[in-house]
């Protein structure tokens, strides 16, 4: 991976815009280098594919058990966490304003963390309203955050705000590591592979395909995109539209290291593909 630019809040405006050309122009370098390897087939894949069945544990431990519909009710957030601790999944993923009951639900379980979205589903928010929401988060007891980007500001190519937007949240979340939503299925290649940059340049932990409210879903190509665009200490994870245990395991093989899924129970249990599962992510 090439070694992207690095800027600092409040720099020359002139010499700010020098920096994100170069951005730009890295970007583009990392995409070049991801196509040339999608389609030689005599370059080795950058990362090992990891194929082949996956046990009902190992995947169940990859996943965050998912609701996010506006309209979940406490009954369905307290049974989405009993799910969550039968079946050894990573945790818990719901709306900061559930984060106080997934915890006490949780309580008993050591390994199931509580993680807590932030700007969801847009990302459109002002940044010191994510921060904002991201402090309480971790205060009730939030292990993990994921956080939308403002999407429109990446297509918009300004840069340097979402860095700081991302940026913000992670200062704000201490210890909890954070998740960034690109919203893969409204961006361009270039712009899931800068999303990704800055994720990674704004120390977020991971870097996420999409919230499963725009369209689209988690795609093997976008996958191995990200991860591509990565170095090795930012890890990947695919949401939106995994239904399946062979999709989940696909996405597994691609590079994905975590999944985002309202149909876990479906997936581990193999019992098929759920078109409609509860929370529709």
């Amino acid at each position: 991976m090439a070694k992207p630019v690095r800027t600092q809040s409040g720099s020359n405006p002139s010499a700010s815009g020098a920096l994100w050309k170069q951005f730009e122009l890295q970007v583009g370098l990392l995409l070049e280098e991801y196509r040339r390897q999608a389609t030689s087939p005599t370059l080795p894949a950058r990362r090992p594919s990891r194929g082949g069945k996956t046990s009902e544990a190992k995947l169940a431990a990859r996943i965050d058990h998912t609701l996010l519909k506006p309209d979940a009710t406490r009954e369905e957030i307290l049974a989405l966490c009993a799910q969550a601790v039968e079946h050894g999944f990573a945790s818990v993923c719901v709306q900061s304003g559930w984060i106080p009951e997934v915890v006490r639900a949780l309580k008993p379980s050591r390994s199931v963390m509580p993680i807590a979205v932030i700007g969801f589903p847009h990302g459109a928010g002002l940044t010191a309203a994510k921060a904002g929401e991201t402090r309480l988060a971790v205060r009730a007891g939030a292990r993990e955050i994921d956080m939308v980007i403002p999407v429109g500001r990446l297509k918009s190519r300004e840069f340097e705000y979402v860095l700081q937007d991302i940026r913000a949240v992670v200062r704000a979340a201490g210890r909890a590591p954070v998740k960034v939503i690109l919203e893969t299925s409204l961006l361009s290649e270039a712009e899931k592979v800068a999303g990704a940059v800055l994720a990674e340049l704004a120390g977020a932990a991971f870097v996420k395909t999409c919230t499963g409210f725009a369209g689209g879903g988690a795609t093997l190509e976008d996958i191995r995109m990200l991860r591509d665009a990565c170095s090795p200490r930012v890890r990947i994870k695919a949401s939106g539209g995994i239904r399946s245990r062979e999709a989940a395991e696909k996405l597994v093989a691609a590079g994905a290291d975590r999944l985002g899924t309202s149909s876990g129970v479906a997936i581990v249990s193999e019992t098929g593909n759920i078109p409609n599962a509860p929370g529709g992510y």
